[in-house]
Order: C-alpha cells, then structure tokens, then sequence
C-alpha cells in the first residue's frame, strides 16, 4: 500500500498548499449564506420546534462537505490530465484500487475540514445539540465518499475545464441547493415533496440534521441506507472507468 499512502499524501498536500482558496474560502461562503437567511428568516420561521439558524446550521456544514469533496477528486484529476501530469501517476505499479482509495480519502479529508470549520465558525450563531455523533460521522463520511467518487466519474469523464464546470454547475449544484439545506420538505408542496425523495443529498442533509438535534424528515436508517448504496452505485462506476482506463491510458 506504498502507493495508496504516497498518493494519498500527494493530494492532501495539493489543497492544504492553498488552503486559503480550498478550506477558508468555502468556510466563509457558508458563514454568508448564514448570515443573510438567519437575518432574514430568523424571527419568521421555526422548523421542527428549532430556532431557523440551528435548523439551517447542519444543511450547511453537509453542503459544504459536498460541494469540496467533489471539487478536490475531480479538480485534481482533470487538472492532472490538461497539463499531462497524469502520466507520473499511471507509471508507477499503482493498482486502480489504490489509486481510487487515495483520490477519495483526500476528498474526504478535505469535505471534512471544511465542514468542521463552517460548524466552528457558525456554532457561534445558534445553539447546537450532538444528540447523536454517531450519525452524524456516518452521514460526513458518506457524504464525502459519495462526492469523492462521483468527482473521480466528472474527472475521468471531462477533457476540459469547462465540461467540468458544467457537470457541476448542472448537476451537483441543484442537487445541493434542493435537497433541503434551506427548507423543511413538509413546506413543500406535494409533488416537489415525492420529487426531493429522489434526491440522494437529501438523505445525507436530513441525516446528520438528526446527529444534532435527534429530529428528521425521514428515519435515519433510511437514510443511511439510502446513503450506502448511492455510494456503492458512484464507487463501483468510479472504479470500473479506472479500471478500463477510459480516457486515462487510452
């Protein structure tokens, strides 16, 4: 597992290099995001017996666990193959395995320092319970492999920056912002309630919003389960494009 290790250390170095532009400024989006809708909606709104800042506190921290581990696997990999650096890491005796390991543990590790530093900086506006820390480790960790190996899929399958962007923008982004970061889907009306049961990001958001305060739109089980097989549909696709080598070695 040299490789695994020495690949791994690779990428946790490249975003903790600029780490002022891959943890710092995400943390700062977030703490934005919740000062203007706590502003705004903080006297108007209480959801499941919650203060809407406490409510809107874990959505943002899985948000922002999301958004970077998608962004560092597949920034990574598609800026390895734009400037040909790919080419060091496909000639050492690296296995696929090993090379999937790495490039999703670094997402993981950097989807979960973003997401303590918006839970550091954003505990100061609401008051925040950890009924269940547990859970809300396994729905992080989920969360962050997910997004990792759905960005190994985006890098491997993007030639350019800009397909990237639109894979995200299209894409990951929507699926974020409607999976009940904001909102109570019991606010909804009834389709778009069925709709947003489709989306797998709201199970990770509802499930670690039931780590802290032990209440959820959906049974946690569900969730995780739900949450374990998305991951399993993204890895097993992830691994079988390494692979084959689809756009890497050929």
């Amino acid at each position: 597992m040299s490789g695994f290790r020495t690949l791994l250390y690779k990428e946790v170095l490249r975003f903790w290099k600029v780490a002022f532009q891959t943890v710092a400024a995400p943390v700062l989006t977030a703490l934005l995001y919740l000062l203007i809708f706590a502003h705004v909606l903080e006297n108007r709104i209480e959801i499941n017996n919650l203060r809407y800042t406490a409510f809107l506190v874990p959505g943002l921290v899985m948000m922002s666990v999301l958004q970077n581990a998608f962004a560092n696997s597949s920034s990574s990999l598609i800026q390895a193959k734009v400037t040909g650096s790919i080419i060091f890491v496909l000639l050492p005796p690296i296995s696929y395995g090993e090379f999937f390991l790495a490039y999703v543990g670094a997402a993981v590790l950097r989807g979960a320092m973003v997401g303590l530093g918006v839970l550091a900086v954003t505990a100061c506006f609401a008051p925040l319970q950890f009924v269940a820390p547990w859970w809300i480790f396994a729905f992080a960790l989920a969360g962050g492999a997910i997004m990792g190996s759905l960005g190994l899929i985006a890098g491997v399958w993007a030639d350019k920056f800009d397909q990237l962007s639109a894979f995200q923008n299209f894409l990951i982004l929507p699926l974020t912002m409607l999976s009940g970061v904001f909102y109570s889907i019991h606010s909804l009306p009834p389709f778009w309630q069925k709709a947003s049961h489709l989306n797998p990001f709201f199970y990770l958001i509802d499930g670690l919003r039931y780590g802290f305060f032990g209440v959820s739109d959906v049974s946690p089980f569900i969730s995780l389960a739900v949450s374990a097989a998305a991951f399993l549909a993204v890895g097993v696709g992830a691994l079988r494009l390494l692979r084959s080598g689809y756009k890497l070695r050929y």
